[in-house]
């Protein structure tokens, strides 16, 4: 070893120097950008709903990384897979493929009820799942001439150069200049205004080449585009010859306890005389992007193109990813599907949730719910909270650092909870407790 290269590592991170976060604050902003701001807690472990910071105190995490832990934290089945793969594969590059890859792309083809001849393609995020689908639509655009893309205000798919083209904050786009052209931005759920941009109001008629949807809005506080909305928009796609693309990072993978929400919307529009699985069908989209709980925690993206004319969209060498379904990633996916199945998720998020839901409503600090499995936005009723400018996200931090919850505020008054899907009722029952108590302390 040379003189140069001796030392020139400092010593590991010691919990025991960093009890204190002036200490580990400290760290972090001398190594790390400050895209995120300062971090709420130095978090050490977790297991389940609970997850421990560097003074051993136990937070109810009512959050799961933003959506990401399906499966709660050290789930058993995730850790003993995850290290028996290590010990197999854990890259191989996509010069080549493994098991784990493929299986977890028929599971999803299988999950979604896609027609024979769709494809998948894995990325590592959410955001390089939509630049994929991005790249289909201009590959699209490139084949018909059509020019134009819609998405939503209010709506966030990323912060990639193109996924950014397609998020409507402007604080979020204004730093980078002009973006991806052709991209506009129709008012949210807003059936009058998406008829008109398909009829051509102001632009050639039949000029669009996709339009970009969450079935919910999760940054902007879990608001839920109209199952009408969405059944025309899929009418006005298929009528004149647009991609569909459903934005399904946030909300897929049970998360709103359908694996995917599109699902959910089909059994809402559901009568007597429709049958669920005709439904999704006439609703399933042209592509669907997902991320987020498909790994529990193990960073892994996916394109779903449905049929064989959107799987061919993409062909050889127009894209890829050096780490996009490797095998680790892959069969994080693969166990966090069978898990969700083998231990009833789906129903649980709707139990669980509706639980939550019901007694929130009874708060008089709360305005409003929208509940979706354990998806949930909550609004703070603003005259009880005085003259507090942001009371959610003073709340925020009342929680966790009086009551141990972690809890996520999207705006000044609105609050957004999706814990891991295994939260139990007694679980359930903890964070009401300790959430009712954080609200009279700051009222």
């Amino acid at each position: 070893m040379s003189d140069a290269s001796q030392g020139a590592f400092p010593d590991a991170i010691g919990l025991e120097a960093l009890d204190s976060a002036a200490s580990w604050q400290q760290r972090y902003q001398q190594s790390l950008m400050g895209v995120f701001g300062t971090p709420q807690e130095l978090l050490t472990h977790g297991s389940g709903c609970w997850v421990t910071d560097s003074t051993g105190r136990k937070l109810l995490d009512m959050l799961a990384g933003i959506a990401v832990n399906a499966l709660g934290h050290a789930h058993p089945a995730l850790v003993k897979g995850i290290s028996d793969q290590a010990r197999q594969l854990i890259h191989v590059s996509n010069l080549f493929t493994s098991v784990p890859q493929m299986r977890l792309a028929e599971m999803l083809i299988n999950a979604a009820e896609a027609p024979v001849g769709s494809r998948v393609f894995f990325a590592n995020s959410g955001s390089e799942a939509n630049e994929a689908a991005l790249k289909a639509v201009l590959r699209h655009r490139e084949h018909t001439g059509k020019q134009r893309i819609l998405a939503l205000e209010g709506g966030f798919h990323g912060r990639t150069l193109g996924a950014l083209s397609l998020t409507h904050k402007p604080a979020f786009r204004q730093p980078f200049g002009e973006l991806i052209p052709g991209v506009e931005f129709l008012p949210f759920d807003d059936l009058t205004a998406l008829e008109e941009a398909f009829a051509g109001t102001g632009h050639p008629t039949g000029d669009i080449a996709g339009i970009f949807l969450e079935p919910i809005q999760g940054e902007a506080g879990i608001r839920p585009l109209s199952p009408q909305y969405l059944r025309q928009a899929r009418q006005l796609t298929r009528q004149h010859g647009a991609l569909l693309v459903y934005d399904e990072v946030q909300t897929g993978i049970g998360r709103t306890g359908e694996w995917f929400r599109f699902h959910g919307v089909a059994r809402e529009l559901a009568s007597v005389d429709t049958e669920g699985a005709a439904l999704r069908a006439e609703l399933a989209p042209d592509l669907m992007t997902l991320a987020k709980g498909l790994g529990s925690g193990v960073p892994i993206g996916a394109l779903v193109a449905f049929g064989p004319q959107n799987g061919t969209l993409l062909g050889a060498g127009q894209h890829g990813s050096t780490f996009g379904g490797n095998p680790l990633a892959a069969l994080a996916g693969q166990i966090t599907l069978e898990t969700i199945q083998s231990e009833e998720l789906l129903t649980n998020a709707h139990r669980v949730g509706e639980q939550l839901a019901g007694q929130l409503r009874n708060l008089p600090e709360v305005a409003q719910v929208r509940q979706f499995g354990l998806h949930i936005g909550v609004d703070l009723a603003a005259a009880a909270f005085g003259h507090r400018q942001a009371p959610a996200k003073d709340l925020v931090t009342t929680a966790r650092e009086d009551h141990q919850l972690i809890i996520n505020a999207t705006g000044e008054y609105t609050l957004r909870l999706a814990p891991p899907l295994i939260l139990s009722a007694d679980e359930a029952q903890i964070f009401l407790t300790r959430f009712t108590a954080a609200l009279k302390e700051l009222v």
